[in-house]
């Protein structure tokens, strides 16, 4: 994707008139996520906030909602590398009191909802027994059916690609694995059913979102800019479906660039999907609150709301994701 056109929004905006139409014709009535370790933990935080809205999940490497419990003593004691003493059912409980309070959606709507998760077996950052944790608490709330948990190939921590990345059986950055599998076509497929065939050489372009204008006051923790994939045809008008992808820590393009959104290969198939894909970004702080690798916030670091519809992160993607629909020229 070296050829893939990086718009600035405000170019968009002011020289829309030929190559856009006058704005994205998306159908926001029901969307879907993907996420990589904390992205992953960021995934499943807004699709349980969500889930009226949130139909269709992907989740690497990552475990049960709300398992840090607004604490980073028991985020490392329990949600990464370590057996886990998080058990679904306790975990489970905070949703349900969320839910009694209306902080997250109706729980019951989870049983209409696609969720496909992945654990690599060589993966030494997430314990098997988290991402277990999370596999279990989701059958509580899902038919079966609706569930696919794959963790029986030989991936390190890192977004498996068909041939981008690292050593398969490497964890470093920029933290896509070259494992000759393709976990974004695999995610899709399950997701979407009737998914077209990818394209290799995706035509559509790379345009720069203004976070914190779009996100408000509660994206103080985003970066300055996210990144929006737009597919030719989403960008003619026609009806297209969104989908959120939080990067995993150490992955924003702060640290890595766009090597991650260029080439983790959910482009390929939103190009012959009418699919326009969201790339939220945080930044790296090393104030409060403080977050140096540019993780998406699973354990409070923003507040004791963080896993709820009233977390800052959850309402600034929120309120940027609703915002795509609105007239390109204003």
């Amino acid at each position: 994707m070296k050829n893939l056109t990086i718009l600035l929004l405000s170019y968009l905006l002011i020289n829309s008139s030929h190559a856009f139409a006058e704005k994205l014709n998306l159908d926001l009535t029901k969307i879907g996520l993907s996420g990589l370790s904390s992205g992953g933990y960021m995934a499943n935080q807004f699709h349980i906030a969500h889930s009226d809205w949130v139909d269709k999940v992907g989740i690497i490497a990552a475990g049960p909602y709300y398992c840090a419990q607004n604490s980073i003593k028991t985020a490392l004691a329990q949600c990464v590398n370590k057996s886990t003493d998080a058990t679904s059912q306790n975990l489970t409980q905070q949703a349900k009191a969320y839910e009694r309070q209306h902080n997250v959606a109706i729980l019951d709507n989870l049983k209409h909802s696609k969720v496909w998760l992945l654990r690599g077996t060589k993966d030494t950052k997430i314990h098997a027994d988290v991402t277990q944790a999370l596999h279990q608490q989701y059958l509580m709330w899902m038919d079966p059916n609706n569930l696919e948990y794959i963790n029986q190939q030989p991936f390190a921590h890192h977004f498996p690609t068909l041939t981008r990345g690292s050593k398969c059986d490497v964890s470093e950055s920029p933290f896509m694995g070259n494992c000759d599998y393709d976990a974004a076509g695999e995610m899709l497929r399950f997701l979407y059913p009737t998914l077209q065939p990818r394209n290799e050489q995706p035509q559509g372009n790379l345009v720069l979102v203004d976070q914190q204008a779009l996100g408000g006051e509660q994206a103080s923790s985003l970066a300055e800019q996210g990144y929006l994939y737009i597919p030719k045809t989403c960008q003619a008008g026609e009806s297209c479906q969104l989908h959120i992808s939080f990067h995993g820590c150490q992955q924003n393009v702060e640290t890595v660039g766009t090597q991650f959104i260029e080439n983790n290969g959910l482009n390929n198939w939103a190009d012959t999907n009418q699919m326009v894909v969201l790339y939220p970004q945080t930044k790296n702080s090393m104030f409060m609150p403080l977050n140096p690798q540019g993780c998406w916030d699973w354990w409070g670091y923003t507040g004791s709301d963080y896993a709820t519809q009233n977390g800052l992160q959850i309402r600034a993607v929120k309120q940027i994701a609703e915002s795509l629909i609105q007239k390109l020229d204003i």
